[in-house]
């Protein structure tokens, strides 16, 4: 297993804090998380505003909406079919306690996770983000990013769920901690994971990842 620490300490020493999920709500954050799958930032910003100038997020407003209506307003995000359809789900998924984020993770306890997968649309990926952006608990969020990074420091990975299921978080990680850890690897990867010669200019470049022998 990996011991993530030691990296995230060297990360934020040189990178300085992130603050890095650009929403100025949890309920964007849930819009935003859906909408980003499979496209860039700056066309879900684009899905967003459409959304925010017809129904202001408010998840009433949204479910109000024709499918067919939220599919134009969505359009620029891409895939705007499927995550119409996602979306709606994932909605009327939260309208059930009226958005009450904290009820949810009571009522759902260990099994947050599970729930959330199985909601459609929604893969691993997208429930970690949550969990750690929304529900406000730690969790390694090993998306694109992620895996380059970890590549080049010797643990290669094939998908999300290998990667996550070699990094062991220590229990006092806090989501605070999981959020801006996330943010510094997208911010580096933005930088230095294009290529190993990029990668090899960096701060990174001979980082030794510190590993646990668990019985």
């Amino acid at each position: 297993m990996i011991n993530p620490v030691p990296l995230y300490r060297k990360m934020f020493k040189e990178m300085g804090p992130q603050h890095w999920w650009p929403a100025d709500s949890k309920m964007e954050i849930v819009i935003g998380a859906i909408l980003v799958q499979n496209t860039n930032w700056n066309n879900v910003d684009m899905a967003l505003n459409n959304l925010r100038a017809k129904t202001n997020l408010d998840v009433h407003n949204i479910l109000q909406l024709k499918q067919s209506e939220l599919e134009t307003l969505i359009r620029p995000s891409g895939f705007y079919k499927n995550k119409s359809k996602s979306l709606l789900n994932v909605l009327r998924w939260f309208d059930q306690v009226n958005c009450d984020f904290d009820k949810l993770k009571t009522m759902a306890g260990a099994n947050l996770r599970n729930d959330l997968l199985a909601l459609p649309g929604i893969g691993e990926e997208t429930a970690d983000s949550l969990i750690v952006y929304v529900f406000d608990q730690p969790a390694f969020i090993a998306d694109k990013y992620a895996r380059k990074l970890f590549n080049y420091l010797g643990y290669p990975t094939t998908n999300y769920h290998q990667l996550k299921s070699r990094v062991a978080l220590p229990t006092t990680f806090t989501y605070q901690d999981a959020q801006e850890f996330h943010g510094l690897i997208d911010e580096f990867g933005k930088d230095y994971l294009k290529n190993s010669t990029r990668f090899g200019q960096s701060f990174l470049n001979h980082f030794e990842l510190e590993t646990i022998i668990r019985e």
